[in-house]
């Protein structure tokens, strides 16, 4: 199978450049099994024990320095940050992919949990708030020490099944990423994302949980032994962000996700791209400089106040 022919398959590729800009101090931390996770933090000279410290979740095999500007604007604004990537990504990828046990689980109870312990350990007594695209979202709900969030704010959270993607590219996307991603991930050892400008490349432990379709997280390959309590034992003030045009962010798979936090208070914020003057946003573009005087603004806000302010654009839906 040759790889330059496979970006044909999908006519929009997903391939993101990383900002322009100096990430914060770089670290690595050690997650309980002893993988040494890569990442930054953006901190103020002085502690603060008012100061909240945000963590920000990855999308699926998506860089942490993608998010370094919207780190950089809430440092601006008052906030102690962290930025991390997941095992098999970016700063926390290993000298070879192939055999790296690695799952959307190991991502959410290894990795985001020794996150929750740093945070605790690096800023003793600041608040714990969590930003967190796409499976970010789930991660957020899989780390023991959950209980510690204060406010979450979610951009497009789901965990990928595929029946709830947009009708207009659910058969396009089904092939992508249910049939080709998990071929290659066989051929290869690992999916080779990077080659194809699909994502980064990516451990064939998450190309398992991604792929397989069931509607519950738990029946994924890595979700067997999920206690959902560790999502019911989350009580964050909890913001949904989605986008009318993002095709993997619906609204049955944003309260899909929503479901799992079961005892969270829970805002679910659906926004078009026209109520920002825009044409188009997408699942990737909420973190892009360009919308730092639209749509960050929202983040910013819950995250100060745990609201959104009267002028908010977009439609809250209503919880069932």
């Amino acid at each position: 199978m040759n790889l330059q022919d496979m970006p044909s398959l999908a006519p929009s590729h997903i391939e993101l450049p990383l900002p322009a800009i100096a990430p914060g101090e770089p670290f690595k931390e050690p997650a309980a099994d002893g993988f040494i996770l890569g990442g930054f933090t953006w901190r103020h000279a002085s502690h603060d024990s008012a100061r909240p410290i945000v963590i920000i979740n990855a999308a699926t095999s998506v860089r942490c320095r993608h998010y370094a500007r919207f780190a950089d604007y809430l440092h601006a604004n008052g906030f102690d940050v962290i930025t991390y990537d997941y095992r098999g990504i970016g700063e926390s990828r290993p000298a070879s992919m192939k055999g790296l046990r690695a799952s959307w689980s190991d991502w959410g109870t290894l990795d985001f949990e020794a996150m929750l312990k740093r945070a605790q350990r690096e800023f003793p007594g600041q608040p714990i708030d969590v930003v967190a695209h796409s499976f970010g979202g789930c991660a957020a709900g899989l780390g023991a020490s959950g209980p510690v969030i204060r406010r979450l704010v979610t951009v497009g959270a789901q965990f990928a099944y595929w029946r709830d993607y947009a009708p207009a590219h659910r058969w396009r996307m089904l092939g992508k990423w249910h049939l080709v991603m998990p071929l290659l991930t066989m051929l290869y050892g690992y999916f080779p994302g990077k080659r194809l400008g699909w994502l980064e490349d990516t451990p064939a432990g998450v190309v398992r949980d991604w792929s397989t379709p069931t509607a519950r997280y738990e029946k994924r390959p890595s979700g067997r032994d999920l206690h959902v309590k560790t999502f019911a034992a989350v009580k964050a003030q909890t913001l949904a962000i989605s986008i009318s045009d993002d095709p993997y962010g619906t609204i049955p798979a944003i309260e899909r996700l929503l479901g799992y936090f079961s005892n969270a208070a829970k805002t679910h914020l659906r926004i078009e791209p026209q109520d920002i003057g825009e044409q188009q946003v997408g699942h990737f573009a909420f973190f892009r400089s360009a919308y730092q005087a639209t749509l960050w603004p929202i983040a910013l806000t819950w995250l100060q106040t745990g609201a959104l302010a009267p002028d908010t654009p977009g439609q809250q839906v209503p919880r069932s």
